[in-house]
């Protein structure tokens, strides 16, 4: 899914909030209070940033796209589809993001359809997601629907795609501006195209619309030779800060960033690489750091995480300084969080059977929570344990 339009003065704004000081990348040497926004407070604000920024135009009031946050009254969203959904061919990169023991699905299975009874059963969840959306005042737009398995070939490189299943992973919004990602799988390539309709009518409407450098994909973006064989070579090269995509050129997922008003932290995964350079000074020059400063600051945090791929189910803000942490991927940076004031909150182990079979998620899909408003949010129906988690945060 992916917040569009939020309501306007629907957050109470914050009790104090810190944001990380350093913007090199290095030990962060301290912290500034600030105050986290509303999207109200985010779109109207012109001084919201340090003193030396400068002032931010106010987003029109008519205007379709207006989002800050995870967290105030959600008024319009993109529900993805899983129609037509294909399994991504054997290449490097999905290799490195999926676990061995699904190695043969993908290399038997590359350019077909997933399983049509799970498709059937994902269509129709995702159809009920959006009857319960609309029930609940939200106004639920749709990409087009579109032959995935269509095979499709560049200078550099050739595939068939996967679906539009996910518009948070390929789109970014940051108050009336979206932000198409360079997305880092072959696969994915032509994603975009599902969703060129909605665009373009939030383009017509006077939202801002950002793509960001397509790239080429071709064979030196990847390590050819990224030496993973078990769950313990993942901790080992994510230690090492070693992912499969090089520096041969910028490309990122939109799901490894999460907003919380004029302040956006963003996790280094598998699917982000090249907007990361390795040189501190080329840090603050390139990809979507150049592109949001001085109005936001970009944070880059890390975590204890064998496979990093997208942040929504590793650290989740869904509050003024709340946010849900993953007990088995601790975040390096916490204590930075909790002196700031943050409340950092442990979901609870997620109940999903170990056989259901994820293929590219993990079981803590359960955190990955949608917030309709500060004290509504929506669930998995069978996380019984995340739900009474909510239930004693006083939303419903």
């Amino acid at each position: 899914m992916l917040r569009v339009r939020c309501l306007r003065g629907g957050s109470r704004g914050a009790e104090a909030a810190h944001y990380i000081g350093s913007r090199l990348q290095r030990v962060f040497t301290g912290w500034v209070q600030r105050t986290f926004q509303s999207t109200q407070a985010a779109a109207a604000s012109q001084n919201t940033c340090a003193a030396d920024d400068k002032a931010t135009s106010p987003v029109p009031k008519d205007c379709l796209v207006c989002s800050y946050n995870e967290w105030d009254p959600l008024e319009e969203v993109i529900v993805g589809r899983a129609e037509n959904a294909c399994v991504p061919p054997f290449s490097v990169e999905v290799k490195a993001n999926t676990y061995e023991k699904y190695w043969g699905f993908y290399q038997k299975f590359g350019g077909q359809s997933f399983p049509k009874d799970h498709l059937k059963k994902a269509v129709a969840e995702i159809e009920e997601m959006c009857n319960i959306l609309k029930g609940e005042g939200v106004i639920v737009k749709r990409p087009d629907p579109i032959d995935w398995s269509v095979k499709y070939k560049t200078p550099d490189f050739e595939s068939t795609g996967m679906y539009a299943a996910m518009p948070r992973d390929i789109l970014l919004v940051v108050g009336n501006e979206i932000i198409e990602a360079p997305m880092a799988w072959r696969a994915r390539f032509f994603e975009y195209r599902a969703y060129r309709r909605l665009i373009k009518d939030y383009f017509n409407s006077g939202a801002k619309w950002t793509t960001a450098p397509k790239p080429t994909m071709a064979d030196e973006l990847y390590d050819q030779n990224y030496p993973i064989h078990s769950v313990e070579d993942r901790h080992k090269l994510a230690a090492q800060g070693k992912f499969v995509t090089t520096e041969f050129e910028p490309c990122f997922d939109a799901a490894d960033f999460i907003r919380a008003g004029r302040d956006i932290f963003v996790q280094r995964s598998q699917v982000n690489k090249g907007v990361f350079s390795t040189l501190l000074v080329s840090l603050l020059m390139t990809g979507i750091l150049r592109h949001l400063a001085p109005d936001y600051r970009v944070h880059i945090i890390s975590f204890k995480d064998p496979n990093p791929m997208h942040i929504d189910a590793t650290f989740n803000i869904i509050g003024p300084g709340l946010v849900l942490s993953n007990p088995d991927r601790p975040c390096h940076q916490i204590e930075l969080f909790k002196k700031a004031g943050w409340t950092v909150i442990q979901p609870p182990v997620p109940l999903i059977p170990d056989d259901h079979p994820l293929w590219m998620s993990s079981k803590w899909l359960s955190m990955n929570v949608l917030m309709l408003d500060e004290k509504r949010v929506m669930v998995d129906a069978n996380e019984t344990s995340i739900q009474k988690m909510f239930e004693k945060l006083g939303m419903s």
